[in-house]
């Protein structure tokens, strides 16, 4: 029995005991519609789980330039996997650095004025590059003779890989349907195999996936399939539907924070006879509505409309002053407010005495506060003017003044309020800005440092300092489907309560109530010696530090911009280590413990995280 089971888990690891053996024996020929064997090789089958298939989904060609620069980056695809390409793209712009997402295109040669780009799609499924904040790129480095000297050509397979990844990414992303069975490699090209997976749905936006963006509606979901479901109704209500089951149930608490900046533009909006506008501070303008006058019977009335967009960042409006040569009457919404001239003019009718009598003009700069009128809604404010001869202007200025300091908001959203009010769930497992505090239902007393984040961007900048930003837990909740009797425990309770390492005890219940007790002898067969561990060498290779981050590329804030790659490898069954190329050995085949140097390594990734800004105020 022990040379059989040996002999099932010598080939099962044959057959899936790396990701390489998993795609070379089940993922390539599955997809491909190929036969797939058994884990004895004794019987194959011929799987059907794509519905299209193309030999070469994507094939992606990367040449580098002079500068170092990838100048030359050109992407062909099969949109439709028939086996012909029907879509190319041609990188317009140098690929001065890779990211996992996207690329960055710097002037050829350097790291200067540079544009992060990410892979995207557009409405009619084309790859496209869409300009974004280098903050949603991630794992990006340098590849042109800025950062070094043959960068781009020396790690040519790395390069080629992160490309087509992102490419690659963006596809799966926007099409759950593609799936990716195998990449290859021949010198400046990689090419992907593909096919079409997902029940074979003529819709890109294949429902299942919507659960991704919306995780707790597949429990309602389910639950109305459940009900219209005849079979599971059958199994429902017969005995093995009965009794207790226990669900796993995800959910997060985010800290949302959204930071919005305010232009004048985007609070008050203003239209009509406007003859001027002026700056007379910051979110401050005055408006002049002017006009020539007439000695008739009906003076002009000139208007302009006032439309708040956002009344409530509207700190003052005012009207200013008024100045004619002869009369200028105030209107707000067609009430007469003031008046500029040389007698008296607050009603309908039109003032005493005649146009042009003297050549001075007259002027009204007390202030008429017309906030609350503003504040309800849109407003007219309108310059009556009555004049003649050389003296036929008037106007009347509107100062208006806004706020446009940034506004900031930050909210819980708590997805986990309904499990943790619920008594039939209990926390499994917890991780609070990637520091796990709870497993398998129990305190691992770590606790995440306060972080401070920044949020906005430009001059809405703000920094953000708190105990946490991100909670993911996993509850498991008991269900009770019913009444089903309880399984009899009590002969295996004896069992292991009766039973040493030489003698197993046995009770069983005969059908007429009988109880029989009985003993014999047992051993355990010999398990034989096993390794102490599984040998293991150190490697190291070196590289450049090419990494980028918003301050620009690491190497240069470095006194040595040169640094090493360290691998770890399991060693062969004549314990020698199989290093790389351009690897050299740190520690030879053995029982390695790096544990040490592991935990310095995750200590420094959480602290640089934390906050480590010197503040003004105690912490």
């Amino acid at each position: 029995m022990e040379d059989r089971a040996r002999a099932a888990a010598q080939a099962s690891r044959a057959k899936s005991s790396d990701s390489d053996a998993i795609q070379r024996n089940y993922l390539t020929p599955g997809l491909a519609g190929e036969p797939i064997a058994t884990v004895d090789n004794s019987r194959t089958f011929n799987p059907n789980i794509a519905c299209q298939k193309s030999a070469t989904l994507l094939e992606l060609l990367a040449q580098p330039s002079s500068t170092g620069d990838i100048g030359t980056l050109s992407i062909s695809r099969d949109k439709n996997l028939d086996g012909t390409f029907d879509e190319s793209l041609t990188v317009p712009v140098p690929v001065s650095g890779v990211c996992v997402n996207g690329i960055i295109s710097c002037e050829p040669g350097s790291w200067n004025q540079c544009r992060p780009f990410q892979w995207a799609l557009t409405d009619s499924g084309n790859l496209k590059l869409s300009e974004v904040d280098l903050t949603a790129l991630s794992g990006c480095y340098c590849v042109n003779n800025s950062c070094g000297a043959n960068l781009a050509w020396g790690n040519m397979s790395s390069i080629l890989k992160d490309l087509g990844g992102g490419v690659i990414g963006a596809l799966t992303t926007a099409d759950p349907r593609i799936g990716v069975a195998q990449a290859m490699i021949d010198g400046p090209v990689i090419r992907y195999t593909g096919a079409q997976t997902t029940a074979c749905t003529a819709n890109p936006s294949v429902t299942a996936t919507s659960y991704r963006a919306n995780p707790t509606a597949i429990t309602g979901d389910a639950s109305a399939a459940a009900e219209a479901s005849s079979v599971f109704q059958a199994l429902a209500g017969s005995a093995a539907g009965g009794g207790k089951a226990e669900e796993s149930r995800s959910c997060t608490i985010d800290r949302d924070i959204t930071v919005k900046s305010w232009d004048y533009d985007d609070i008050i909006a203003v239209r009509g006879s406007i003859a001027s506008t002026t700056n007379c501070g910051t979110g401050c303008r005055r408006y002049q509505i002017r006009g020539a006058g007439s000695c008739g019977s009906s003076p002009p009335i000139y208007s302009a409309t006032f439309d708040p967009i956002a009344p409530t960042r509207i700190v003052s409006a005012r009207i200013v002053e008024m100045g004619a040569d002869d009369w200028v009457q105030a209107r707000v919404n067609g009430q007469i407010v003031g008046y500029a001239g040389k007698r008296p003019w607050l009603g309908e009718a039109l003032p005493s005495g005649d146009c042009r009598i003297s050549d001075d003009p007259w002027y009204n700069r007390n202030a008429i506060d017309i906030l609350p009128q503003l504040k309800a809604g849109a407003t007219i404010v309108g310059a009556r003017v009555r004049g003649g001869g050389g003296g036929n202007w008037g106007y009347v200025t509107v100062e208006v003044q806004v706020d446009t300091a940034c506004e900031v908001s930050e909210r819980l959203v708590d997805l986990c309020a309904g499990y943790a009010a619920n008594p039939a769930c209990r926390l499994d497992s917890e991780s609070v800005d990637g520091v796990v505090t709870f497993r398998n239902g129990v305190n691992t007393g770590l606790k995440p440092l306060p972080q401070t984040r920044l949020f906005g961007s430009g001059a809405c900048t703000v920094q953000y300092s708190r105990d946490f930003f991100e909670r993911d837990r996993r509850y498991k909740c008991a269900v009770d489907l019913g009444g089903a009797t309880k399984p009899d425990l009590s002969r295996g309770a004896y069992i292991i309560d009766h039973s040493t390492e030489t003698m197993l005890a046995d009770r069983t219940l005969a059908s007429d109530g009988t109880i029989t007790t009985t003993t014999r002898p047992f051993a355990l067969p010999d398990r034989g010696s096993v390794p102490a561990c599984e040998p293991i060498c150190k490697t190291r290779a070196p590289k450049a530090n090419s990494e980028v981050a918003i301050d620009g590329v690491v190497g240069v804030k470095q006194n040595d911009p040169a640094g090493w790659d360290i691998f770890y490898h399991a060693c062969t069954a004549d314990n020698r280590c199989p290093a790389g190329a351009g690897e050299e050995i740190v520690s030879a085949c053995g029982c390695l413990d790096d544990f040490p140097e592991a935990v310095t390594m995750m200590q420094t990734v959480r602290l640089a995280g934390a906050d480590l800004v010197c503040m003004g105020s105690p912490q």
